[in-house]
């Protein structure tokens, strides 16, 4: 009698404190789930529009560079140029983006970089943004840049809005968040959650709010002023991380205010065909995100199991107060991975699934740790990165 009064107890006191986890989030951290943070706002144009030079860091992009190069090039920004820097690719990435220019008659808006060598310590991508931003500095002077990746589609006036909201705001850093494909099973059960993930980690009022600590960007999207830029030390503040999105917003904020919102003008067209496709896209920084520590990992999966797993565990198989506790905590949580399946159109009855799809992350991180480990740590398109970027 006396253990399961025990037991009893530690089911009530495991699901009192998931609530109270759920409470926290849903109410003390930002209002994060409700995703207000959105460029869905008209901004005023500059009368006088300042240069923009665009850097596009591209390794065997071909299947999706013209699509995004043209809708850079197409820009309803005049004081804009593309710089594409070709990253050792082997698959014609440069010609693609060369032809996909021309088709349209903006040619002249395209300079092309071709990369060299990768010194030690650097992650690839980094370094062919670095000489992107040496060439269009070089060449063009912006006060502004636009770092986006050769999987990203672009409406026509997203520099103008990014422009023109920078401007308005004195901002350092204006950062969209791409809206990614959603189409198959794999990409409907994890896409969301990433989303949904992500603004809990870096919430975005936080992020808007200068005298917040809180700094976040999206890599896809960064408008960043390049004054800024070079007094936080260039990108070579920030040579060897793996998350380059978010290291870079931590030393911008060091220098003015940032900004990072939800957008549907800016579109991820990259496809995540299969479950492993998504798999080692978590898994390359996952890792790193724990700053490569047993300790934070160890922490982290106990974290997420008392988060996500505990409260459905609980109202299935446990009963009294426990179970009517762990009921509440499961229907928080999917009441707040609601407002991310509206953006996503896609169907309420997802949140119900929400504490599965945390399984698979965590599943994936703890993966993460295991390639590093194995000296495979951060691999990215032929190359594995995490080993230097854990040094630095």
């Amino acid at each position: 009698m006396g253990g399961y009064l025990h037991a009893g107890m530690i089911a009530l006191a495991l699901s009192a404190v998931a609530l109270a986890i759920w409470v926290y989030l849903v109410f003390a951290r930002g209002l994060f789930w409700l995703g207000r943070e959105r460029d869905d706002r008209p901004v005023l144009r500059p009368a006088m529009p300042p240069s923009v030079a665009i850097v596009v860091p591209a390794r065997n992009e071909a299947d999706s560079i013209a699509e995004s190069v043209t809708t850079l090039t197409a820009q309803d920004y005049a004081a804009l140029h593309l710089v594409l820097v070709d990253d050792d690719s082997d698959a014609g990435t440069a010609e693609v983006a060369r032809q996909a220019a021309a088709a349209i008659g903006a040619a002249e808006r395209l300079t092309i970089v071709t990369n060299t060598s990768l010194p030690h310590g650097w992650t690839g991508k980094l370094w062919a943004v670095k000489q992107g931003i040496a060439a269009a500095e070089d060449k063009f002077a912006p006060k502004y840049l636009l770092l986006t990746d050769a999987d990203i589609v672009h409406d026509a006036d997203t520099v103008s809005w990014l422009v023109g909201h920078a401007e308005a705001h004195d901002l350092v850093l204006t950062s969209l968040t791409a809206r990614w494909r959603c189409e198959n099973l794999a990409e409907r059960v994890h896409i969301p959650a990433f989303i949904f993930f992500f603004q809990m980690l870096y919430p975005f009022a936080w992020v808007n709010d200068p005298n917040n600590g809180m700094a976040g960007a999206a890599g896809g999207c960064m408008l960043v002023r390049s004054d800024a830029l070079r007094a936080a030390g260039g990108i070579e503040a920030i040579h060897g991380a793996l998350i380059d999105d978010c290291a870079l917003a931590v030393e911008l904020k060091k220098r003015g205010p940032i900004w990072l919102g939800l957008t549907d003008r800016v579109r991820s067209i990259r496809p995540y065909p299969d479950w492993g496709d998504i798999r080692r896209m978590v898994a390359r920084s996952a890792y790193a995100q724990l700053r490569y520590s047993p300790l934070m990992l160890a922490g982290t999966v106990v974290g997420l199991a008392l988060t996500y797993l505990m409260p459905p565990f609980m109202a299935l198989f446990a009963a009294g107060w426990a179970q009517i506790l762990a009921i509440v905590t499961w229907a928080l949580m999917a009441l707040a991975f609601q407002p991310t399946l509206r953006f996503y159109r896609l169907s309420p009855l997802w949140g119900v699934a929400l504490p599965a799809i945390s399984f698979l992350f965590m599943l994936y991180t703890l993966d993460s740790a295991y390639q590093y480990a194995a000296g495979k740590g951060g691999a990215w398109k032929g190359r594995v990165q995490a080993k230097a970027s854990g040094s630095q």
